[in-house]
């Protein structure tokens, strides 16, 4: 695009702080308008399932940018402003309160929804989930007295999640219906790896289950029943069971959608003056079918490929070259895996 123009930025995420950064460091001088739903200016969220959610950080540190830098960029930065609907072809985006704005190019950085446990008793008062910092804070003074922690799934946030809440000195158990931590997103040998991990550090881990439903007495929270009719005793309970792409405003304006907004390698939309960033957007790919990863696991595939190349091992008669990897992975769920653990057979 031209160096000058209206670009419009919707969801003011670490994605969208970032596409403003960029523009403006790569010389566009024209307006830019940075759209979001919270009442706070753009933050990374990793730090609240694992620093901030420990309270090892202080909230002014996971913020993108700080409090001056939008105006010292000229980027108009509308916070606590949910978009209504986008029209393709007048060049507008709609705002439930407000007058519309219109753009030359668009990108699209509303991320991704959580979803929710379907589940008997798994009521919003019930069940924590970690999305906004008010989610964060919320749990933090929670831990406070509860010593006895549930986790649900065992992806990047149940294990970051875990490894935090054990680190501060609950009793903690992650329920998940794989027989491994990862296992999708990394296969079973890092699944492995992840699973000692975690045992290592006190984690009760309990694969391969279903839960059936959350148990207690009106607000307080007692457990977890499983399906085979046992019971887990918790305290808390933190649901990290996958996310859903937030497409609604996508599929409203009339863009190609599966399982996220279908994208080229430039990650241009269906609309040539559309983008969309990782992980809402999906890659078709040479057989048709789409591709999309979090951010999460494409950090950690992308050390395992630099790790294969650099440190090749054998484990058990197959090529398992993971080790660097395992570490650098290892501190994305929370914990440090050491030189000697990462390069050892798993049990």
């Amino acid at each position: 695009m031209t160096r000058n123009g209206t670009f419009v930025i919707v969801g003011a995420s670490l994605a969208g702080a970032k596409g403003a950064e960029a523009l403006r460091t790569e010389g566009f001088e024209g307006r830019i308008v940075l759209i979001g739903e919270e009442a706070a200016r753009p933050y990374e969220r990793p730090p609240l399932s694992k620093d901030y959610l420990m309270g090892r950080t202080e909230r002014d540190t996971i913020y993108v940018h700080p409090p001056g830098w939008y105006a010292e960029h000229d980027v108009e930065l509308r916070l606590h402003t949910r978009v209504a609907a986008i029209d393709p072809v007048g060049h507008r985006v709609s705002v439930e309160r407000g007058d519309p704005v219109g753009y030359d190019k668009l990108l699209l950085a509303t991320g991704s929804s959580l979803r929710r446990l379907p589940v008997p008793g798994a009521d919003p008062h019930r069940v924590f989930y970690l999305r906004r910092i008010e989610d964060c804070e919320q749990l933090r003074l929670t831990l406070r007295s509860a010593p006895r922690v549930a986790v649900v799934g065992a992806g990047w946030i149940g294990l970051e999640v875990a490894a935090a809440t054990r680190t501060l000195g609950a009793q903690v158990s992650v329920l998940e219906t794989a027989e491994l931590p990862l296992l999708r997103v990394l296969g079973r040998e890092m699944g492995e790896v992840f699973a000692d991990l975690h045992r290592d550090h006190g984690v009760d881990l309990h694969m391969g289950v279903q839960v059936a439903a959350v148990t207690g007495e009106g607000r307080q929270v007692t457990g977890l029943q499983l399906g085979d009719g046992s019971h887990v005793d918790a305290d808390v309970v933190v649901a990290g069971v996958g996310v859903v792409p937030n497409t609604d405003i996508a599929e409203r304006a009339g863009l190609a959608v599966d399982d996220g907004i279908l994208v080229d390698v430039h990650l241009r939309t269906s609309d040539p003056d559309i983008t969309a960033s990782v992980p809402l957007a999906v890659k078709e790919t040479s057989s048709g079918r789409t591709s999309r990863q979090d951010a999460t696991t494409s950090r950690a595939l992308s050390r395992r490929s630099r790790a294969e190349r650099a440190a090749p091992w054998r484990r058990r008669g197959s090529a398992y070259p993971w080790s660097r990897a395992a570490r650098n992975a290892s501190r994305a769920a929370g914990w440090r895996l050491s030189e000697e653990a990462a390069s050892q057979p798993t049990r």
